[in-house]
């Protein structure tokens, strides 16, 4: 019974979640245009590209408030305000600091960061080591005080990065400095790695370990970007420094 009091009690701000992503979509469908005219030929309101999110958007928020309804029915106001008051008490902070809870933060920054700050605008080759060398290193070492350590450092570099990009540094210094944000890239990752050594350098089992994790992130992004980019002629979602370098060395281009 108790478990299923945690789990109603966690369903109500799931489908608060829930009910605010729909009111998202919603939100975002409402700014398409509902009726216009292409070619002269006016379109009517039902065959507007809005109303599929619009529906979709619709359904979250219903199915969202219907979950938080039922939760709330199940538990009782009182348990919801008992919860409140635990979300703002130090038992919350106490629970963010768990080592479940630290692997869930350096999954998301790794994942995000990837996906929408390095693939975008960095070398695809220097992103993909980047993050095998990250990710192997935090999960694989499968140390609590190293997984610490090393996720804040590289959300130290990550935070540097977007305020590179958002303030608008790389056309500063691109002029000056031609792939100015691959040769950043590089020397961060050359930091993390150095970093990551001196904090294992004196556990064996751990220097096999990294010296493992290396040779896979390095190695493994090279052999499946090389078959793509030359053999199947995919082009990489952004090509800088070493794309740069290596179609020099594939076309003999010196």
């Amino acid at each position: 019974m108790l478990e299923k009091e945690k789990l109603r009690k966690a369903d109500v701000y799931s489908g608060i979640v829930i009910f605010l992503f729909g009111a998202w979509i919603v939100w975002q469908a409402s700014k398409m245009p509902m009726k216009d005219s292409w070619g002269g030929v006016q379109n009517v309101w039902f065959v507007s590209p809005a109303l599929f999110p619009l529906f979709v958007g619709a359904m979250i928020m219903l199915l969202g408030f219907l979950l938080a309804r039922t939760a709330l029915k199940t538990i009782g106001m009182k348990a919801f305000g008992d919860t409140l008051q635990w979300l703002f008490s130090q038992n919350l902070l106490q629970f963010l600091n768990t080592v479940p809870v630290l692997r869930f933060y350096a999954i998301t920054v790794l994942f995000l960061a990837f996906v929408f700050l390095n693939i975008p605008r960095i070398d695809f080759f220097l992103s993909a080591v980047l993050f095998l060398s990250v990710f192997i290193t935090m999960f694989y070492f499968d140390e609590t005080v190293l997984l610490k350590k090393l996720f804040f450092f590289y959300l130290a570099g990550t935070v540097f990065f977007i305020f590179y990009f958002a303030l608008g540094l790389e056309g500063l210094l691109s002029p000056v400095l031609p792939f100015a944000k691959d040769i950043l890239t590089l020397v961060f990752i050359l930091g993390y790695c150095l970093y990551a050594w001196r904090l294992i350098r004196s556990n064996p089992l751990l220097r096999k370990k990294y010296r493992t994790g290396l040779i896979v992130a390095v190695v493994s992004p090279f052999v499946v970007g090389v078959i793509f980019k030359y053999f199947l002629l995919v082009p990489m979602p952004a090509e800088g420094m070493v794309v740069a370098l290596l179609d020099a060395i594939w076309y003999f281009d010196f």
